[in-house]
């Protein structure tokens, strides 16, 4: 497959330059109770296309929960961090999925593992997967951090921060951040703007404590928005669309 150029100047109205994208396996689920559905993940390839062409440097860190949770495991009497460790090459399985759907569009995309697997993937390199940003191609990063106990929302953050990354974004399945659950609880209503502080303070589990802490001190905003509305990544990149911000400050 040939590869692109380069990645091209960001257009006008974009807002960030290079972003990272974290997506829970469970999104990629679709209807089923388990494992993958490959329109979905074809739909979530289209969105990652789509900033792309945007001339916006994407990578991605997804979750594996649609295969195996460490935490349920080590719940079942499994030792934590060996359920953790299979949770980790559950991510990859998903990342060399995602790679497939963007690559069938003619998205160069590369994979890099915490967890070095040469037969498949990268190992994660730092200054590669800049490199590897920066001539337009995708990053996906898998098995997490590469240690038990923390989890792919952690993955997200220290990648995002060690990429230099101007926002990190969550695609989950409603769009933006509640203050409660908008499918269990009517009148519940959306956050327009959070500080990191509220997150942790009213208990609202956007992401886990150590993740919102990266973010933080690294000063990267964290952007909550659907998955699984169509064409909301690229809207949110262009400042539009439903999504809550959470920064230091509110806006």
């Amino acid at each position: 497959m040939g590869e692109t150029a380069g990645t091209p100047e960001p257009q006008t109205g974009t807002r960030y330059k290079r972003v990272l994208l974290k997506v829970s396996g469970e999104a990629l689920m679709g209807q089923r109770d388990y494992g993958l559905d490959p329109e979905v993940v074809g739909r979530v390839a289209r969105e990652v296309k789509a900033v792309i062409e945007l001339g916006v440097q994407v990578s991605l860190v997804i979750g594996g929960g649609n295969i195996f949770r460490g935490v349920k495991g080590a719940a079942g009497g499994m030792e934590r961090a060996s359920a953790d460790y299979i949770g980790m090459l559950a991510t990859v399985m998903n990342a060399l999925s995602m790679q497939s759907a963007l690559e069938r569009m003619g998205v160069s995309t590369r994979v890099q593992s915490a967890i070095p697997m040469a037969s498949v993937c990268e190992p994660y390199i730092r200054r590669r997967a800049i490199r590897h940003m920066e001539k337009g191609r995708v990053v996906i990063f898998a098995a997490g951090t590469g240690n038990p106990f923390f989890t792919t929302d952690t993955a997200a953050a220290l990648r995002a921060s060690e990429m230099g990354c101007d926002a990190l974004l969550k695609g989950t399945q409603v769009d933006g951040v509640y203050t409660a659950d908008p499918k269990k609880v009517k009148d519940a209503t959306r956050y327009e703007t959070l500080s990191y502080l509220e997150v942790l303070s009213k208990d609202l589990q956007v992401m886990d404590a150590s993740a919102i802490a990266l973010a933080r001190e690294n000063h990267i905003p964290i952007l909550v928005f659907s998955i699984h509305t169509p064409g909301a990544f690229a809207e949110v990149m262009q400042g539009r669309g439903k999504y809550t911000i959470i920064t230091e400050e509110r806006e």
